[in-house]
Order: C-alpha cells, then structure tokens, then sequence
C-alpha cells in the first residue's frame, strides 16, 4: 500500500477501509509516513470530511497508538467528564466530589492549560503540595478508597494524537469536525472511562461558533462512543461569556470551594450539579437522570461533597490549610479595578479575550516550558443580562507582577452592552 495513494483517495472525496487508517496511524507510530504527507491527508479530511464509519476506524485506530489505561482494578463503572475548554471552567473541582459522595468512581486524568484555555492540573497545583504524579497503584488504591483521584495525562497515551494536533495547529486544520472527534475521544477512551459525560461548547470562545455545529458535534462523539461500547452523554453549553466569576487558577479554586460550601455562583452551580447528575446515572448509582440530580444536590448541600474534597486534596498532599484562609489564598500583589466607562445591560462578555487577557496577566502559558503565576487572573463583578452604570466596577485585573495598562482596556473592549434590558444566556441548551 502506498500512502500516496490514500491521500489521493480523501482527496477525491472517496471512504478510506479501516486498512487504510489503519496503515496511516501505524506509520505515523512507526515514523514511516512522514509529517509532510500527513499534513496532507489532514487537509483533505478537512476538506472533504470523513463518514461515521472512517471516524469510528481512525478513534480506534489513535486509541491503539499509544498506552491503554487499565482501570479494570478500580471497583465499579469509572465515569469520566470532559469539558471542550471554557474559559473559567473549574467544573472538574466542583463535579469530581459530588459524584465522588454518592459512590461514583471518579478516576480522572487531566491536562494543562495552553493559550487561554486554564488546565485542572494547574488549578490544583495553586493548593500547596497537591501531587498530581501518583504512580499506577496509588491511583488505583486511591480510587477504590476514597472514590476520586485525579493525575496528569502520562505521555504514553494516543501517541497518534499529540502527533497531529501539532500538525492540525500549523495547517489549518484544526476546525474539522472528525478531527475533533477523533482526537476527544480517543484520550477519553485510552484513559480507562467505562462512560464519558461531554460539555460540548459553543459561542465566540468555543471551536464550535454556534449551536448547531455543537450539536453535529457532540452527535459525532456520542456515535463513536457507542461504534465502541462507551455509553456517552453529551451537554450543549453557552460560551458566550466565562463560566463563573473567576478566571485563573487560585481564583478558580477559590471559586469551586466557595460552590461546595453553597455559596458559589448559579452557573456554576448548574452545570456541575447536571454533569453530575449524568455521571451517576451512567455509573449505576442512579437509576434514572432526575434520580441522579436530586442525589448530587443532596451531597452538595448537606456539605458531604466538601468534606470528600477535603479528603481528596489531603490524600494527594495537598495542604488544607488555604481554606482556613481563602482571602490570602486569593490574593495577589498588584490588583487593578476596572470601571465601566458606559451605562447599559451586558449583552454578552468575550470569553476569548478574557481568557487572552487572563494568560498575558500571568494565569496561562504559551509554551508547557512557562511558569504559571497561581495568583493571577480576573474577578468578573458583571455578567450578561446585568444592569451596569457608568463608573461601576466591571472586574478586578490581578497578578504577581505590574500590570500594563493596555490590559485594562482589553478588559473593557470584552464587555458588549445593549441600550435595552438583555435576558440572561441560557447556559445549558441541550442534553444528547
């Protein structure tokens, strides 16, 4: 087989067998099929895309390329969320020990963040000596006593994937759609998850700009979960302004203990409490979704899921002692409010700068080789549908270094105001 050949046939719009896919992700593996040729298979997929078939093959083709989790020694169903990048999504923080208080096995790996999109690990490394390296075994055990972990992705996995998200960043291809798919799914499925809930976003700060390719979306990867014997859920959530109040990681921790302990804000609220409910359905300790609604909210306001985060956080070294003193945890040396020049109603935030703004102000990377300053990020005071007045305070700006002033009318550039009442972004628009 010559892989000229198969980028011939994507590139007349023809199906690719499972040989074919096969072929190219061996020889991707392998080093045989060099980058260039595979950049240009990318393209054609993007161009003339792939049916559900070729995007099952090529799932389970990245599954193979690299390690296979086996979680097979963790006790009952291992339900994993993912979240498609939002700008102040903490919800990991907050879901993790909901489901983990009503029995549910939460066996997570997790990325960091890159560019504007904050990673968990980050987030968990502003608490004082949380590991997020756990050997095999300690994760296991970790899991089976106290229902929740949560590590860093081991290099191992979907060796295929790292490979063309690379190539997908420099060639244009990253939009496409079996692609994305592809990629999600095949990191959720080589992590050990038994079934996968999806926060699928849309908006100006999502990959998908609008509700219907969101959907398309999350159809694709609801397919592939079943072609695989994976039961997947999928959420369709609003990105047209940050999740929360917060962006950072500090802040964002901050902001998911303040949720425990019922105090956090309602879009957070809502959507963990969803996801959550989907996860415990999924891994048997529900029996129907309302079930599993009405046992997350339980456990979030009786305090049982705080006191298990507690738990997790000690058992991976974290230090306990920042909630003793959360203003400090927060604070950071140089802070700049930023006031609303304009009188209007907040039609929508941009998620994407303020996520921009957030990592130029220290809380992102550009490089996995940057420090992250822990303490640095945005305190949002307004939100879409509210009423702003001139010289009200729209955010607080905050770093361990000087902050530009150039930051500050970035920050105000993100807020778009209306002349009339604006309603509130619904923020969970479908359920698949």
């Amino acid at each position: 087989m010559r892989f000229v050949d198969v980028i011939g046939k994507k590139r007349d719009g023809k199906t690719l067998t499972k040989e074919e896919i096969n072929f190219w992700i061996d020889g991707i593996v392998d080093k045989s099929i060099p980058d260039y040729q595979t950049s240009a298979l990318l393209m054609a997929v993007t161009l003339n895309g792939m049916n559900m078939e070729e995007t099952t093959y090529l799932t389970d083709a990245m599954v193979r390329s690299g390690n296979v989790n086996d979680l097979s020694a963790i006790y009952g169903k291992k339900v994993d969320k993912h979240s498609a990048g939002a700008v102040g999504d903490k919800t990991s923080i907050v879901i993790s020990p909901i489901v983990a208080a009503c029995g549910g096995k939460v066996a997570k790996m997790s990325g960091r963040g890159l560019g504007h999109t904050g990673g968990t690990l980050d987030k968990l490394e502003s608490i004082a000596g949380f590991n997020v390296s756990l050997t095999e075994s300690e994760f296991i055990n970790q899991v089976n006593n106290i229902n929740i972990a949560l590590v860093g992705q081991t290099g191992s996995l979907v060796y295929a994937d790292k490979v063309m998200y690379a190539l997908r960043d420099v060639t244009g291809t990253v939009q496409s759609l079996p692609l994305i798919a592809a990629s999600v799914m095949s990191k959720k499925i080589a992590g050990g998850a038994d079934a996968i809930v999806l926060d699928v976003k849309f908006g100006e700060g999502a990959f998908m700009k609008d509700f219907d390719s969101a959907k398309a979306l999350a159809e694709t990867m609801i397919a592939i979960g079943e072609n695989l014997d994976k039961d997947v859920t999928a959420m369709i959530t609003n990105m047209n302004q940050p999740l929360g109040d917060t962006v950072g990681n500090a802040l964002e921790v901050y902001e998911a203990v303040r949720t425990l302990q019922n105090s956090g804000p309602k879009d957070l609220r809502e959507i963990s409490l969803v996801a959550s409910a989907h996860m415990l359905y999924h891994g048997g300790q529900a029996e129907s979704y309302k079930q599993g609604l009405e046992m997350a909210t339980e456990a979030l306001e009786s305090g049982k899921a705080f006191s298990v985060f507690k738990t997790w956080i000690e058992a991976q070294g974290g230090n306990l002692e920042f909630l003793n003193s959360l203003g400090s945890f927060i604070d950071a040396k140089h802070r700049l409010n930023v006031y609303a020049d304009t009188d209007g109603y907040v039609k929508e935030i941009k998620a994407l700068e303020v996520g921009l703004i957030s990592s130029e102000l220290g809380a992102g990377r550009q490089t996995v080789e940057d420090k992250i300053d822990f303490k640095a990020g945005i305190i949002l005071n307004k939100k879409t549908g509210d009423k702003v007045l001139r010289g009200e305070l729209l955010g607080t700006l905050q770093s361990s270094s000087p902050i530009d002033p150039e930051n500050e009318a970035a920050f105000k550039a993100c807020f778009v105001f209306s002349d009339t009442e604006v309603g509130a972004s619904k923020l969970i628009e479908d359920v698949l």
